[in-house]
């Protein structure tokens, strides 16, 4: 691994440590061979784990949305890459779905590295989620128990929420695109100085409540 501090688990606004990880689809070089993708990297306590399994299904299912938003999925866990394969076929058979997308088989340095190993639970892995935009920036850390599975929804919704806050220069409201104030509306960056106060409140570009709540619909 290169460029990696070893001493503190890189933050949100870092970029991700450079790497180099085996996984069920061959060695990947981390960021680099995600260059011009979002990237949503997760890790999982185990293979054959029923949480687990649960998430990996459900995840599988919204390969194609992660895809529209130009965004790729990797897990991983502690696991060899065998036993990740032999977990993927399981769950093809069984369950009747194909996982298509990489899963990383960690010696436990990835995990230490990202902050991914569980308290009090040996080299188990946390359920962590890292939302990586096009630059190899981190842009969101998620961190769940192992007893409770994450909701993929908001996942997918992180996604393209920061997506558009990129593109637009806005902020998100709570809940977005539902939320109980401004609907689907967009925050506008607050005014920084007196003029742009006072003009804000006379737009018709957007909605406000004050100089610092206006909102507008993308």
């Amino acid at each position: 691994m290169e460029n990696v501090n070893e001493n503190r688990m890189p933050l949100i606004g870092d970029p991700l440590p450079k790497m180099k990880v085996v996984t069920t689809h061959g060695v990947k070089n981390l960021p680099d061979d995600y260059a011009g993708k979002w990237l949503v990297l997760f890790s999982h306590p185990g293979d054959f784990t029923p949480v687990c399994t649960t998430e990996f299904v459900a995840f599988a299912k919204r390969v194609d949305e992660f895809k529209e938003l130009n965004c790729e999925l990797m897990g991983l866990s502690i696991d060899q890459v065998y036993a990740h394969i032999k977990w993927e076929e399981w769950i093809e058979e069984n369950l009747g779905v194909e996982i298509p997308f990489p899963i990383i088989a960690d010696d436990g340095k990835v995990g230490k590295m990202l902050g991914m190993i569980h308290p009090g639970k040996g080299s188990n892995t946390v359920r962590a989620v890292f939302v990586i935009d096009d630059k190899g920036i981190i842009r969101i850390i998620l961190y769940y128990p192992q007893e409770l599975g994450r909701n993929i929804d908001e996942i997918v919704r992180v996604v393209k929420a920061m997506q558009i806050s990129d593109k637009n220069k806005v902020a998100m409201p709570a809940d977005w695109p539902n939320n109980g104030l401004i609907g689907d509306h967009v925050i506008i960056p607050p005014a920084s100085d007196v003029k742009t106060a006072k003009e804000r409140l006379k737009s018709k570009e957007f909605e406000c409540y004050d100089w610092w709540l206006c909102h507008k619909k993308l």
